[in-house]
């Protein structure tokens, strides 16, 4: 059940952050706050066709010396093609009532922008901060802007996602919206008092509040993100997600238009490959390793592909980019595709009221074989995804179907088997080799930690760690070309280091180099903490460590750990210890078939009682004198 989700985010526009908060989490002291915020009033004006003004207000205040460092300025992010800011009020508060300008010296602004009159291609977003003046223990800051987005993401529609953390003090949240009565718009809140909801005229005016004064610790777990476990709201027009998925593809489908350009490009590819899942995993290995990623974040162009010819030339292009090119070439050859949109952060559940932050990312789906890729995630062989796609919830811009989830990763795929040959001198020193073999997502990410090395790099690196651990110490190292897309990887080391054991000693035995996947990387989860009451994102895995340990004369063994069975519900551990002479084989199994991508409390409970007595059995030594 190893974790692989522990910052928890969102999308805003199509990616902002938020952190998760416990049922179980004690609650802030008072005296520990740095700073707080004592307002935040936020109001959104939308028009009918979904553009609209965004009026933030924002005060702060200093409580220790340490916060003057992060609370002496404040930022906003916005889109120059279809957003301006105007900022409104900004001063330093001082105790006594007296109000501080902050002068115009005092702004700064930070643009992306293209070279003389040409434009930016890939980012327009500017960063406007401003410095209070004059900032000290007891002060406040005061900051209001007004944000004007003349042009909605997409036409006649409007969604905002808004989420205030548990772990921070907030004297008072006001969280206002004006909408036209005729739109269709949907809410959802959670932990936040409705003030008003009622129709004046032709508007629709919404108004919810929250306080949070006393703060929680943050939150040790790794529990999974849900959003009815901190104040927040989803504020929407679209009626589900499938028409979020419908919206995205009126624009990005034309981008995948199959071009001479294109068709020439598919079939140089193919070559003289007939099979189509042949040709659909050349296709994606080329877009995968040909295309370098490069983040879109220009006003409209933040939910819209880029020209394909304009992906071509430069050989980059963001996710969206990445799937359009990928269905064109598909397309060029015959085999059907379509671009689907998920959360690419540690969101599995998404809120009833859909909103475009839901989704910030954009992959391919093969409908031929229910197959997805994602060619944005470097390195993923074809047929599997990444750990941040896996069992999400999806919506293909085509064919969509409520309740439709990406696959979770199969049990038991991920497996690490490390066995270990060690020759121990009288004087403590070892000649030794490893081989590891690797199967699953261990060895994709295995593979992208060694590609780009040589193996006379890895055999020099096998010094640098014998150094790094004061030891003497040389090797050479055999591997698999890292290069191909595959989910299969093995590598042997080779080494010789001399008194890197205590004669007499004893041990407890571990693998002599890091590896993906040790059994002790499981067993460290006997410390886990465990959120009653929420469940956590988890994987399976599978780890085997072979040891046959020769000691020389006049070295002899005196004790070894005993033998363990352990079962589980979805887990087991297996452990022999056998002496043959002055030779000890030693093998570990552990099988975890936790089926993920979430695990419920009652699991977590069961999976750290287990792996405690796995930890017991690790920590076991040999005795040798």
């Amino acid at each position: 059940m190893l974790k692989h989700a522990s910052a928890l985010a969102l999308a805003a526009a199509w990616q902002f952050a938020c952190a998760p908060a416990s049922a179980a989490q004690a609650i802030q002291p008072e005296g520990e706050r740095s700073a707080q915020i004592e307002r935040l009033d936020v109001a959104y004006v939308i028009q009918p066709d979904g553009s609209y003004t965004e009026t933030r207000e924002q005060t702060i205040k200093v409580l220790k010396s340490d916060a003057l460092e992060y609370v002496k300025d404040s930022s906003i992010g916005y889109s120059t093609s279809i957003q301006k800011v105007e900022v409104l009020e900004a001063y330093t508060l001082k105790p006594d009532g007296r109000r501080v300008p902050v002068p115009k010296s005092n702004y700064q602004v930070q643009t992306n922008g293209g070279h003389g009159e040409g434009a930016p291609v890939f980012s327009d977003r500017t960063s406007m901060t401003v410095v209070f003046p004059e900032l000290a223990v007891g002060d406040t800051t005061v900051f209001k802007y007004r944000l004007t987005g003349s042009q909605p993401m997409f036409d006649g529609q409007f969604s905002e996602v808004e989420t205030f953390p548990r772990e921070t003090y907030y004297g008072q949240v006001d969280l206002r919206f004006d909408a036209p009565a005729q739109l269709p718009v949907k809410s959802e809140a959670w932990r936040m008092e409705r003030v008003r909801d009622e129709v004046v005229g032709d508007r629709r005016l919404s108004h919810w509040r929250f306080q949070n004064r006393q703060p929680l610790l943050p939150d040790q777990s790794a529990s999974a993100f849900r959003f009815e476990d901190q104040p927040g709201l989803v504020y929407s027009t679209f009626a589900g997600y499938g028409d979020i998925a419908l919206a995205y593809g009126a624009r990005a489908k034309p981008k995948a238009a199959v071009t001479p350009r294109i068709r020439k490009l598919a079939d140089e590819i193919a070559g003289t490959r007939k099979e189509p899942r042949d040709i659909a995993k050349a296709m994606y290995e080329w877009v995968s390793t040909q295309i370098t990623y490069a983040g879109n974040c220009i006003g409209l162009g933040a939910v819209v592909p880029h020209d394909l010819d304009f992906v071509l030339d430069n050989r980059m292009g963001d996710c969206k980019d990445h799937a359009t090119l990928l269905q064109a070439l598909l397309t060029a050859k015959g085999i059907p595709a379509t671009q689907a949109l998920i959360n690419s952060s540690s969101l599995y559940d998404l809120p009833r009221t859909p909103a475009v932050a839901m989704v910030n990312h954009v992959i391919t789906y093969l409908p031929e074989w229910d197959l997805y890729l994602d060619a944005t995630a470097k390195g993923i062989p074809f047929g599997m995804l990444p750990y941040p796609d896996m069992g999400k919830p999806v919506f293909r811009v085509d064919g969509y179907r409520e309740g439709t989830t990406t696959p979770a990763m199969v049990p038991g795929s991920g497996r690490q088997t490390v066995k270990t040959r060690l020759k121990v001198g009288a004087d403590g020193s070892i000649e030794g080799q490893a081989d590891v073999e690797l199967q699953g997502m261990y060895a994709v990410t295995t593979r992208a930690a060694f590609r780009g090395s040589t193996t006379d790099q890895a055999t020099q690196g096998v010094k640098r760690y014998f150094q790094q651990m004061g030891q003497d110490g040389t090797g050479s190292v055999r591997m698999d070309d890292p290069e191909p897309l595959e989910d299969r990887y093995a590598y042997q080391v080779n080494f010789s280091v001399g008194q890197l054991m205590p004669v007499p000693g004893a041990i407890a035995l571990t693998p002599i180099f890091p590896t993906e996947a040790p059994v002790m990387r499981f067993a460290a989860q006997a410390n886990l903490e465990v959120d009653e009451a929420r469940p956590s994102a988890c994987a399976s895995g599978f780890s085997q460590e072979e040891y046959e340990i020769e000691f020389a004369k006049p070295v002899q063994l005196i004790a070894v750990p005993p033998d363990v069975d352990l079962k589980g519900s979805a887990f087991s551990y297996r452990a022999t210890y056998k002496r043959d002479g002055n030779t000890l084989r030693v093998t570990r199994v552990l099988d975890d078939r936790t089926p993920g991508p979430l695990c419920e409390p009652g699991y977590n409970r069961d999976y750290r009682d287990f792996m405690q007595k796995v930890l017991t059995n690790l920590r076991a030594q040999v005795v040798y004198q």
